[in-house]
């Protein structure tokens, strides 16, 4: 049975930080591209970060700077480092696992951005 479990997300004030977390279980972690969207109340999902399985990164354009995504395949573990974080951000952030057959969703981790 395949699960993605996130973790890390929480209340921050604007300028704070965060780093993101996402363990896979029960695909091999290796040959996977891994993600992370976001939802905010009322909006569609979102890209926010990809990496490949061969380590390339692609961000959208509103964390350009800002958010690191990276992997750790001897944990099966993806991560998101979000720095500068703004009011905007706050949203559901969910990880996925993406295949050219597959793709496998977490359940997501809550991040409120708030003074």
């Amino acid at each position: 049975q395949v699960q993605l479990v996130e973790s890390g997300g929480g209340l921050v004030q604007p300028g704070g930080s965060l780093r993101l977390s996402c363990t896979a279980f029960g695909i091999v972690f290796r040959i996977w591209d891994m993600g992370w969207y976001r939802q905010a109340p009322g909006k569609q999902r979102e890209l926010v970060a990809i990496i490949s399985n061969s380590g390339s990164q692609n961000y959208a354009d509103f964390v350009k700077g800002r958010f690191t995504i990276s992997r750790d395949t001897a944990k099966n573990t993806v991560y998101l480092q979000m720095n500068n974080l703004q009011p905007e951000d706050t949203a559901d952030y969910f990880c996925t696992a993406h295949s050219a057959s597959s793709d496998f969703w977490g359940k997501g981790t809550l991040v409120s951005v708030s003074s």
